[in-house]
């Protein structure tokens, strides 16, 4: 055997740099690291809520020790056996590979041991912390006081108990399997264990060490085949509904008890036979496992689901399909005790010409898109380029002078994006515009200058009609970056106001930076030497960081999640955010798995909308209410209704002591502008076009299931799923109109309507939801059929055509299409808008309103002139199954629109052929001028007033007679 080769070494130089370079980077690292902790310590001391940072930062600590401690502690142990154990001649005929790396162990053993255990260690500990929430959860345990219908256990042992069993199972598995390598890998290298050579391949120590391991890693298997059991509760074997079906409690829960006790006999068969030095006993204990986990975990539950469940699930899935259905009505709260279903007809049983005088619905309908107006509300309302409003503004309701009534409202807040030139410096970007200014709000349902929102503002030149005290905003949704305010007594103020008058910011928010220690801090956070070396920063400055209101409400309750569309309101005239917070748990047995991405998703994504969280949850309640003060950043959270039981909450409660306020502590006007969470809305809206059937039978056959429909108004792409609209409606039994949160459904592959879903967002009856299921017997056309309608309106079909063909100029945009229940039927309503094109300040405008009701559509410059213009057209066919055409459809299938005249147009026939001629004259005249101007509005006008004297032309020339009215109809294909 040749002698061993050593491994070249380092000049004593050399080493001393290398430890200089280790001890640097050590150095960097631990800055870093403090650099973080300090500016979060600091911030949650702003917010006054630094027992959160605490006690997660206890958490992790305590986790990270026992993590490192245990899974260190045994590698240790395990690396300090097996060499203690080693061999010490290693017989070998060949040369040996390993001898330079054991001759490097064997200088050194202690380093090494101490090394790798020290590594696990860490890893192990930094994989532990992670999981403070559970552990957390599993120490502050609820009772829900409901159990699972399978084997009796209350729901809280699977919410809180069951992930953190699964927690440590999985811990100890990786444990022992770290410790199995490392004995492995140190036999190995010592000789303990060999491929090859003579003489026997393994010493006894190797075999009694490694056998011990093997038997303790199975033994683990063990206990965790029997809490494999519960989690069968969340099985999705299934395919349409969570829990464990009939294949999972006649097949796969006996097979999980079987190999429980398979595998704690070959436990004891690898105990037994680490102690008589054999590994016949442990190979045959470990054949069987694997065989019995093949066969009866594997093949056993596949041919169960094959011969007997696949042709016969109409018979044996029902009463599995029962506890799913009362486990996700429970877990989604869309239970009996929250969502009303009623009866609807759908059609009027009044006359259509009533519908104008309706009082309850139909004068708050909303003509102003939330959705649309960003670019108006920024053109006309921005005063200053580095103001700016979110691409989706919010919708909320307000008492002037008692009258209630929807409000589309946004603050003007600080967008840095508008900042331009010089104004991007680090001294104006920071410290110069550092806030926004103003709540602007416009009456939903008005609009007044040829199609604009009719503005209440309040900011600092003056207060509308909605008061606020302090206008300024510092924390808002566009603000993202830090900024530095304060100022030494005496000086002159560098922050800008609207008025471009200075301001020094005088509230609560922000964290000193006034000596050198906090600026070499935050220097280092941003990477940003100007902290260190402007002399404009001063023994009273701050800076505010963490601004987005989101952001600082999941930052002070972590375990919240939070709803994408926070809004601004004007509270006690204090301007503050509010964000509804959702407690969820992912281990409901027998609840639906509901991917929040997924259910919130809708048609607003394409235009940069924020989306939920995807992650998967089978629990959910909006339990909080948060608010964020816009101009000091206060953050204050609030319980929606204590008498409702929410044990997730109550758990954390019991984390976060006196981190929620009652709901006493809510005060009325707070109240009054909660608005039910979109978000939770449309993840109850995804379960309840299934969940909304009562027989288990119906639900596997997918009888009675409806589905969302697309959003046709979606300039990308129709088929992304319509958005939930804040509307003031009344509802059948309802004396007065209420601002409720409303979504249409469609029949399951079908257009036509379903049912009209609708969430109250009034404190009487805040969270109940009320379902009008139409007669499947009726074929109400449902919002797809309605657009095109639409679309086939002469007056609109030629804007659209327009717009079309004219490259670069003004374009049209369908704003939301709104359904409203009136009486007993259903209006739909629609703004129609016009934007140039021809320079980035164009911003749309309402140019006409479309209405559909009982069959009939109308076209007017207002909702009542629509509603009174209306008249009957034929319902397209759907595009689905069971597609037919309504009973007024032409046996041909095309589609006769009759358009109302419009204002302008020729209401009364030429009496002869010269008049009719000169009309058309007269009308394109118009129409040349009107297409100079490049106003859309105009040219539409001006083409209808031309097409209507067209027609004028050819009746007087083919009649020779006079008629009382000019009607125009348009054929199109029924589609």
């Amino acid at each position: 055997m040749r002698p061993p080769i050593g491994m070249p070494s380092m000049s004593k130089r050399s080493k001393r740099v290398l430890i200089t370079l280790a001890v640097l980077v050590v150095l960097a690292v631990l800055w870093f690291q403090f650099v973080g902790i300090f500016v979060n310590w600091e911030w949650f001391g702003e917010v006054d809520y630094r027992q959160v940072w605490t006690t997660e930062v206890l958490s992790r600590v305590v986790l990270f020790v026992i993590g490192a401690i245990g899974g260190g502690g045994v590698v240790f142990l395990s690396l300090l056996l097996a060499f203690r154990s080693r061999p010490v001649f290693v017989p070998s005929g060949e040369v040996d590979p390993l001898s330079p790396y054991r001759t490097i162990v064997s200088s050194r053993p202690k380093t090494f041991v101490l090394s790798i255990s020290i590594l696990v260690g860490l890893i192990c500990g930094f994989s532990a912390q992670g999981n403070w929430q559970t552990v957390q959860l599993w120490l502050h345990a609820q009772s829900f006081g409901q159990t699972d219908p399978q084997f009796g256990h209350d729901v809280g042992f699977y919410v809180f108990t069951l992930p953190a069993l699964q927690m440590i199972m999985g811990w100890l598995f990786a444990v022992v399997a770290l410790a199995f390598f490392a004995v492995l890998v140190t036999q190995y290298l010592y000789g303990g264990l060999r491929f090859s050579g003579p003489g026997r391949r393994i010493t006894s120590q190797a075999a009694l060490q490694l056998s011990l391991l093997v038997g303790a890693f199975v033994l683990v298997k063990a206990i965790q085949y029997w809490f494999d059991r519960y989690a069968l509760l969340f099985s999705n074997r299934g395919g349409s509904f969570t829990g464990a079906s009939y294949t999972d409690v006649n097949a796969v829960l006996p097979a999980k008890i079987i190999l429980m006790v398979i595998a704690a006999i070959c436990a004891v068969g690898f105990f037994v036979g680490a102690f008589l030095r054999s590994v016949k006993l442990p190979a045959v204990a470990l054949a069987l496992l694997v065989l019995s986990s093949v066969l009866i975990g594997g093949v056993w539950p596949l041919v169960l689901q094959q011969v007997v469940v696949s042709p016969n699930g109409i018979s044996k899935e029902p009463p599995y399909i029962q506890r799913n259905l009362d486990a996700t009505r429970t877990a989604y709260d869309i239970g009996s005790d929250t969502v009303t279903y009623k009866d609807y007809s759908g059609q009027l049983s009044v006359p259509a010409s009533q519908v104008v005088d309706d009082t309850g619905t139909v004068p708050n309908a909303r003509l102003l898109d939330p959705n649309v107006l960003s670019p108006t509300f920024t053109q006309q309302q921005q005063l200053r380029n580095w103001y700016g409003f979110p691409d989706q503004l919010a919708v909320d309701r307000y008492t002037i002078n008692g009258k209630t009534q929807d409000y589309v409202v946004a603050a003007r807040e600080l967008n840095e994006a508008g900042l331009s030139g010089d104004q991007t410096n680090w001294i104006n970007k920071h410290m110069v515009y550092t806030h926004g200014d103003g709540f602007v709000a416009a009456p939903a349902n008005t609009v007044v200058n040829g199609g604009y929102p009719d503005y209440t503002i309040s900011d600092i030149s003056g207060q509308g009609d909605i008061k606020v005290d302090q206008t300024r905003i510092y924390y808002g949704q566009l603000t993202t970056d830090y900024s530095i305010v304060g100022v030494d007594n005496g000086s002159q103020p560098r922050e800008k106001d609207t008025n471009d008058q200075p301001y020094a910011y005088t509230g609560a928010g922000g964290v000193h930076i006034g000596n050198l220690f906090q600026r070499l801090v935050f220097a280092t956070e941003y990477s940003d030497a100007n902290f260190l070396f402007s002399s404009e920063i001063n023994g009273n400055s701050k800076i505010l960081y963490n601004r987005d209101p989101r952001t600082r409400v999941e930052k002070v309750a972590p375990f919240l999640t939070t709803d994408t569309a926070p809004y601004p309101a004007v509270v006690d005239k204090r301007l503050v955010w509010i964000v509804d917070g959702y407690t969820t748990a992912q281990n409901y047995p027998y609840a639906q798995n509901v991917s929040l991405g997924n259910a919130t998703s809708n048609s607003l994504d394409a235009q940069g909308a924020a989306g939920q969280v995807n992650t998967q949850v089978s629990y959910i309640r909006n339990s909080v209410k948060a608010t964020v003060d816009a101009y000091d950043g206060t953050v204050t959270l609030y319980s929606v209704d204590d008498s409702k039981l929410d044990p997730v909450l109550k758990a954390w409660e019991g984390v976060f002591p006196d981190l929620i306020k009652p709901t006493s502590a809510i005060s009325t006007d707070l109240r009054a502008h909660f608005k039910y969470p979109q978000d939770l809305f449309e993840v109850q809206r995804s379960l309840l076009i299934n969940y909304n059937v009562q027989k288990p039978v119906d639900f596997f056959n997918s009888s009675g299931f409806w589905k969302v429909p697309g959003d046709p108004t979606s300039p990308s792409d129709s088929t992304l799923k319509q958005p939930p609209y804040y509307l003031q409606v009344k509802l059948p039994g309802d004396t007065q109109s209420h601002f409720n949160l409303t979504s249409v459904l469609t029949g399951f592959s079908r257009d036509f309507m379903a049912a009209y879903m609708s969430a109250s967002s009034d404190p009487e009856t805040y969270g109940k939801i009320t379902v009008l299921t139409l007669p499947t017997a009726t074929q109400t056309p449902g919002p797809a059929q309605v657009q095109t309608l639409f679309r086939t309106t002469s007056q609109i079909s030629s804007l659209v055509t327009l717009s079309t063909n004219q490259s670069g100029g003004s374009r049209v945009i369908f704003g939301n299409l709104l359904t409203l229940p009136v009486d007993s039927g259903l209006l739909y309503v629609e703004p129609f808008y016009i934007q140039g094109q021809a320079s980035s300040s164009s911003y749309p405008q309402l140019s006409k309103v479309l209405v559909w009701y009982d069959g009939k559509v109308g076209v007017g410059d207002s909702l009542t002139l629509a509603l009174q213009n209306a008249a009957p057209v034929a319902t397209p066919a759907t595009g689905g199954t069971g597609g037919s055409t309504s009973a007024t459809t032409p046996p041909s299938g095309s589609v006769s629109v009759t358009s109302p005249t419009t204002p302008g147009t020729p209401a009364v026939l030429p009496s002869n052929v010269n008049q009719a001629v000169q009309q058309m004259n007269t009308a394109n005249q118009a129409l040349v001028a009107a297409k100079a101007s490049g106003d859309l509005a105009q040219i539409g006008a001006a083409s209808q007033k031309l097409q209507d004297a067209v027609n004028n032309y050819l009746k007087i020339a083919g009649t020779g007679t006079s008629a009382p009215a000019a009607t125009t109809a348009v054929t199109s294909s029924g589609g």
